[in-house]
């Protein structure tokens, strides 16, 4: 079956809408002191990495393992994050959310509410949900191949 004419914008246009939905949430998390790189390590953190694996963290984020390492050594330092030697593996390092952080991810997650229903206001359930069926498509697709 030859490739739908549109196809070849989808991956530009789904590179562009993260770019651009990141931005937002970057300049409206500015009050905060944190860079777009940190917020997004404590935010992944907040919604299910926490106490998993550095290189786990570092590819649900999509960085690589050394940039994510001065990030957290960053990270760290300002008292956010602790890493801890895994119970299960003394070579792999997992990632903790420190109490200092509380605030700035309840304010983290507000800014994501608060875009998101902003950005989906005009979205339909049925067409929100055709989007997230065909992501999951894609997503499966790209996970299974060689």
């Amino acid at each position: 079956m030859p490739p739908h004419p549109l196809a070849e914008q989808l991956a530009s246009l789904l590179s562009s809408t993260s770019r651009t939905w990141r931005g937002k949430m970057d300049e409206r998390l500015k009050p905060l002191g944190l860079s777009q790189a940190k917020w997004l390590v404590l935010y992944a953190l907040s919604v299910g990495s926490e106490g998993g694996s550095q290189k786990d963290l570092a590819e649900r984020i999509g960085i690589e393992g050394p940039t994510l390492v001065g990030l957290l050594d960053r990270l760290a330092a300002d008292g956010w994050i602790e890493r801890r030697e895994s119970t299960a593996d003394r070579r792999i390092k997992t990632v903790h959310l420190l109490p200092k952080a509380d605030q700035a991810l309840s304010q983290i997650h507000a800014v994501a509410v608060a875009l998101r229903h902003e950005l989906l206001a005009d979205v339909s359930a049925k067409d929100l949900e055709i989007c997230m069926t065909t992501l999951e498509k894609i997503k499966h697709k790209l996970e299974t191949l060689p």
